[in-house]
């Protein structure tokens, strides 16, 4: 059983005592590569020193996460976008642009601030052709209007962490071209994510994550995640589909072959 983690933020703090073992772990669970996605300018050098160090397993993807988004987030993506134009050129080549997006759950305060960091970062991906990796919370409208702008010419990304109804899963598989992650929270009690997917959501249309170190499943909830634990989401999305792990399996890295290009 091979699968791809296509979030997780390994080069953060929380995995600096074990690295190499989270690493190991996640090989010998079937995991062939993991994504790692930057949220600022200090974790685009820490993303792309990780990647340096396992670079046969891991890829990059710089971006300024919405929540990062503070007076100087102009210096930011100017710094950033540098950054990405030198890296895009060296192995591991940078993958995607991300994490991007937009994030009002716990304020509305920087709005105008994260519209104008997103819409811009949405850009590169067009002039780059690098897929994009959206965080979005409490603003889906507002991120579907900017996409829809950008619609025609851009080249795919993903939805990162998907909770929503059948509703919000419809508006964004709109976007032919993009794929919604899933991860640890279709394994949580209270999840309707189990019902929600096979009812409207394809399975060429879906890929797997952790989000580590957050969002560990059940029944590791509470510990660090980490990419070997992706194996119980899998268990929970075959059961929901009615098809076998190596199906899912399957579909899922092909989705992320065709989306990322690799």
């Amino acid at each position: 059983m091979n699968y791809i983690d296509t979030h997780c933020h390994l080069d953060g703090e929380e995995f600096a005592e074990d690295r190499d073992a989270v690493v190991q772990r996640a090989r010998e669970a079937g995991c062939t590569q993991v994504f790692l996605p930057a949220i600022d300018l200090k974790s685009c050098q820490s993303v792309l020193d990780t990647c340096a160090r396992y670079p046969d397993f891991c890829r990059p993807m710089l971006g300024l996460h919405p929540e990062e988004v503070r007076a100087d987030w102009r210096e930011q993506l100017a710094a950033i976008k540098e950054l990405l134009t030198s890296a895009i050129s060296h192995q591991p080549s940078v993958l995607a642009i991300g994490e991007v997006g937009l994030d009002y759950y716990w304020s509305r305060e920087s709005e105008q601030e994260q519209l104008l960091a997103f819409e811009e970062q949405v850009r590169w991906s067009v002039e780059t052709r690098l897929p994009l990796m959206i965080h979005c919370r409490k603003a889906q409208n507002e991120m579907v209007a900017i996409l829809k702008k950008y619609a025609d010419r851009l080249p795919g990304g993903v939805f990162h962490c998907f909770t929503g109804n059948e509703q919000e899963a419809l508006q964004l598989l709109e976007f032919p071209r993009f794929v919604l992650g899933i991860g640890g929270v279709l394994t949580f009690k209270k999840s309707h994510l189990p019902e929600t997917l096979p009812a409207v959501v394809p399975l060429d249309r879906i890929v797997l994550e952790t989000d580590a170190p957050y969002m560990a499943p059940v029944p590791m909830r509470g510990q660090r995640n980490e990419s070997a634990f992706i194996r119980h989401v899998i268990i929970r999305l075959a059961d929901a589909y009615g098809v076998s792990e190596e199906e899912i399996c399957r579909y899922t890295n092909e989705n992320v072959a065709r989306v990322f290009d690799i």
